[in-house]
């Protein structure tokens, strides 16, 4: 908790507002928030087709009405038939859902090229971050006199790293290579294994693909010298996939791990154990409020399954409303559908947004003197690094504070912006980076850049 800077900058950010509602004068009339991978937030409006089946659901007499589509009312009625009692206010079964499980089961499937997938092995959580905290659990062993170490990518979102050593375990950390667009590179893995040795006992490697807040895809030739590292050194692969819609490099494409692992056949995909996470907080959905995620798991021995079983049941089960969004997400309307025409609509002006949004971000940002932005192939952030000057690093050791917090806190005070500092996340020593949500609406995506620019070039004049 004490590494967590960012609630410095949340709680300043919270006065500002405050400050800014009660009249007070400053250089800008309102905050842009892009610290959170939080869409809605950001400006992206909600999918219709969604929150009109969710409130059917919430309230069953609207489908009375003439306000909703045919298709909308069909799927609400089917999905409240599967809740106990016909209400989104009772318990489910401890994995979900069961209908829903079993379409997530062949949503996994068609996504795979029909890579077989048990419903049995599938676990829906209130997001997935929750999900992999289950997971390590069963992982990490907090009475060995050796403490379980856990393979972790720098830079990684910092919930996961908090998690980690809130179990009692580990980080051992690996660095993405930022001159290589972020790169997965495996003699890393073999060189943090080896830093490992007779500090803990390395049982997993975690890996974020599309990265958070790196922005890069994983190539298959990558993802395949990952599993046959893992096969060799024995450790289990947990695989954070929740930002597999969000892919906009030309030439990236989304192949998820459960793919690349059935596709190279035994005796890896019998042996190789997974855990991969999905989540309709990210992609296009964007429902983090809703609290909807899912795990699934590739070869675990079944004495095991039963103890993640009894894991998940400790939590009753999942939020119903974050359980009907995850089904939303792998079975949208279909062309002919009423819906169809106004999902598909939303949801292409969503893509086109991110595809601009990336574009601005990284010419803007590598236009500017002190800066430099690897291309964001995937994921809601960009993650440029800031060369900062030797006084603003001094200013900020003065301050008490971390250079690139002592940046961060400087835009916030001058130009409104709340962005997220490097170190929240993890980055090679001497480096700065900060980091911003690019799932915003192109108006917020321009003023934020025109803020920015200002503020960096008057802070390296001040500083230089």
């Amino acid at each position: 908790m004490k590494q967590l800077e960012y609630a410095v900058l949340a709680r300043r950010a919270h006065q500002i507002k405050e400050e800014l509602r009660q009249g007070m004068r400053k250089p800008y009339k309102d905050m842009i928030d892009v610290s959170w991978g939080d869409p809605h937030r950001a400006g992206v409006k909600p999918l219709s087709f969604v929150h009109q089946v969710l409130a059917a659901c919430i309230y069953p007499q609207l489908m009375n009405s003439d306000k909703l589509p045919s298709d909308v009312i069909e799927r609400a009625q089917r999905l409240l038939g599967e809740c106990a009692g016909g209400s989104v206010g009772s318990y489910t079964a401890t994995a979900g859902i069961p209908e829903i499980v079993h379409r997530i089961s062949e949503f996994i499937m068609r996504r795979d090229g029909g890579a077989p997938s048990n419903p049995e092995n599938i676990y829906i959580s209130p997001g997935s971050q929750w999900s992999l905290m289950n997971i390590l659990n069963v992982l990490v062993n907090s009475e060995a006199s050796t403490r379980t170490g856990v393979l972790t990518p720098v830079p990684c979102h910092c919930t996961t790293t908090l998690s980690i050593m809130g179990l009692g375990a580990v980080m051992v950390p690996y660095y993405l290579s930022e001159e290589q667009g972020w790169e997965l590179q495996v003699e890393e893995l073999h060189r943090a294994l080896e830093s490992a040795k007779g500090v803990c006992n390395p049982v997993a490697l975690y890996v974020i693909n599309p990265g958070n807040p790196s922005g890069h895809v994983q190539s298959r030739k990558s993802m395949q010298e990952v599993i046959r590292f893992v096969s060799e050194k024995r450790l289990f692969l947990l695989a954070d996939e929740v930002y597999q819609e969000c892919v906009y490099g030309e030439k990236s494409e989304f192949v998820s791990y459960k793919r690349v692992l059935t596709e190279m056949g035994p005796p890896l995909s019998d042996t190789v154990e997974l855990a991969s996470f999905h989540s309709a907080s990210k992609g296009f959905m964007g429902e983090c409020g809703l609290r909807g995620g899912y795990v699934e798991l590739v070869n675990l021995d079944p004495a095991v399954m039963k103890y993640i079983h009894n894991l998940f049941s400790k939590d009753s089960c999942a939020p119903v409303l974050g359980q009907l969004a995850l089904e939303l997400m792998i079975n949208p309307p279909q062309p002919g559908d009423p819906s169809y025409a106004l999902y598909n609509t939303e949801t292409q002006h969503i893509r086109t947004t991110l595809v601009h949004n990336v574009k601005r971000a990284v010419e803007v940002v590598n236009s500017l003197l002190g800066f430099c932005c690897q291309p964001v192939e995937g994921g809601a952030f960009a993650f440029p690094r800031v060369h900062l000057p030797p006084k603003a690093i001094e200013k900020a050791k003065e301050m008490g504070m971390k250079p690139d917090t002592f940046y961060c806190m400087r835009l916030l005070e001058e130009s409104g912006v709340l962005a997220s500092p490097g170190s929240e996340y993890g980055q090679k020593e001497g480096t700065y980076h900060i980091r911003f949500c690019i799932m915003t609406s192109k108006d917020i995506m321009e003023e934020l850049l025109k803020r920015l620019s200002s503020f960096h070039t008057q802070f390296m004049k001040d500083f230089s």
